[in-house]
């Protein structure tokens, strides 16, 4: 019997555990992949939006400033990657200055700060690369860029620090009304709870359907993404925005906070909800509309591409709310972008209606901060030498791409809500995320998870499920 159920481990669901695990509550998320950030949370753009885009007077919007305003702080508290490196919202056409202006007046409306227009002499100052076509752009000093992972990551693990369960491969099937309380049927049995949170990505609206005669829709909008290998370094140093249309704000071409850099995405509506395949035609798509706004695109650089679903709510809002007609079924649906800048105002709003309809008590035991992966690399000399001597671990480098060492994949195994395969390993350390994109140290890192996990290497997979690497192990033969 739990307080609150969770439905999904991605961002949304993630910050509103670790800010329920603020209070004396017994909480439980349900997630049906093996880790957390398994679906749109894990592949995005990594972007903290300053909150110009947005409608005035909209919860996205609001959400989306009170995110921006807290992401420093948070990142420092939980210990994951964040850059305020600014954006820029580029006009390539001298009539449309005019949308620019509306959108300069929209930010200062939803209370952006420092937001104003330059010119093409500043502009070229700030990016010697962008288009010879560019003539002005919105600049926004508060925008930043973000590790999607390390900061999914943290609210789980702070969450579970805090007491909140976790329960994965577990998936959602129905639900049953038993007098207040709700029952969650799932493939792995039923729970029984007061509260239920639909933080369910692009299925919120099967489950809101479920109980709600009030039906609301969500598409799976696609993107496709190019990443670009770490040499390209430096191309672009702010996040360079196309003014927005009807399906978003275009192609970006954006830093990344681990130096590496990303274009797109594209936004093509389909009706998979787990079509994130990628296609020849979206990815020629992002390449011709991301070298509108820079020149030379170091697009030979690539070094992986893929593809993200966002969850788009007809009414383009986020639903966040108790369901009417369904008591104790609250909503965290409809969560695009800017649904990854605004999850720590979204974990926050989730747990003040919680906190309100429960009269729960502050839990007096909380823990607010989180420390990461040690990564040896921020060592000074003597100090890494001394660790090393430590834990030789440490030393022994798996990934060379990335410079990860052993000792690193160890503790992402073994923390609070440890990985259990190569991506979850390579979401928390970035082993295999470098150019040869895990095509060396994979074997070696399926060699730790096995000797960590205790159990044979042949049980290891990619991402959970049936994606087994080794099909079976000869013993005779080695």
């Amino acid at each position: 019997m739990y307080d609150v159920v969770i439905i999904g481990a991605g961002v949304s669901g993630s910050a509103s555990a670790r800010e329920l695990s603020r209070y004396r509550l017994k909480v439980c998320v349900v997630e049906k992949e093996e880790d957390v950030c398994c679906g749109t949370s894990k592949a995005n753009s990594g972007i903290v939006h300053a909150g110009f885009d947005a409608p005035s007077g909209s919860l996205m919007a609001k959400l989306n400033v009170e995110g921006n305003q807290r992401m420093e702080a948070l990142s420092k508290e939980l210990d994951f990657h964040f850059k305020k490196n600014g954006s820029l919202v580029v006009c390539l056409q001298e009539e449309e200055m005019p949308n620019l202006q509306a959108l300069y007046e929209r930010g200062v409306a939803n209370g952006v700060k420092d937001l104003r227009i330059i010119g093409r002499e500043e502009l070229v100052q700030l990016e010697p690369n962008i288009s010879d076509e560019a003539v002005a752009a919105l600049y926004a000093p508060t925008g930043g860029i973000v590790c999607p992972f390390g900061m999914n990551i943290a609210f789980a693990e702070n969450a579970a620090a805090n007491g909140v369960e976790f329960q994965f491969d577990t998936e959602v099937t129905g639900f049953e009304k038993k007098g207040e309380n709700w029952i969650v049927k799932t493939n792995q049995g039923n729970i029984e709870t007061r509260y239920i949170v639909n933080a369910a990505g692009v299925y919120a609206d099967v489950f809101h359907n479920m109980v709600s005669e009030k039906k609301i829709h969500i598409t799976p909008r696609r993107g496709d993404y190019c990443l670009l290998d770490r040499a390209t370094e430096g191309f672009v140093t702010h996040t360079i925005f196309q003014l927005p249309g009807k399906q978003g704000k275009g192609v970006l071409v954006s830093p990344t906070v681990h130096g590496n850099t990303l274009v797109g995405p594209t936004a093509i509506d389909i009706d998979n909800k787990e079509g994130t395949n990628t296609t020849q035609e979206g990815i020629d798509e992002l390449i011709r509309k991301g070298g509108a706004t820079v020149k030379d695109l170091p697009i030979r650089q690539v070094i992986t591409s893929f593809a993200g679903l966002r969850a788009h709510e007809e009414g383009h809002e986020f639903i966040i709310g108790e369901v009417e007609g369904a008591k104790g079924f609250i909503d965290c649906a409809g969560i695009e972008s800017p649904g990854l800048t605004s999850a720590p105002a979204i974990g926050r709003m989730i747990a003040d209606i919680v906190k309100d309809l429960t009269k729960a008590e502050p839990n007096p035991d909380f823990v607010g901060t989180r420390k990461g992966i040690l990564n040896p690399k921020t060592l000074k000399k003597e100090e890494r030498a001394a660790l090393i001597k430590e834990k030789p671990e440490y030393g022994n480098i798996i990934c060379r791409c990335e410079m990860i060492s052993e000792g690193e994949i160890m503790d992402a195994i073994n923390r609070p809500l440890g990985a259990k395969s190569l991506d979850g390993v390579k979401r928390r350390t970035r082993a295999g995320m470098g150019r040869c994109q895990a095509g060396f140290c994979s074997p070696r890192t399926i060699e730790i998870l096995a000797r960590e996990r205790g159990v044979e290497a042949s049980e290891i997979t990619k991402s959970g499920g049936n994606s087994k690497i080794i099909a079976g192990i000869n013993k005779d033969s080695i």
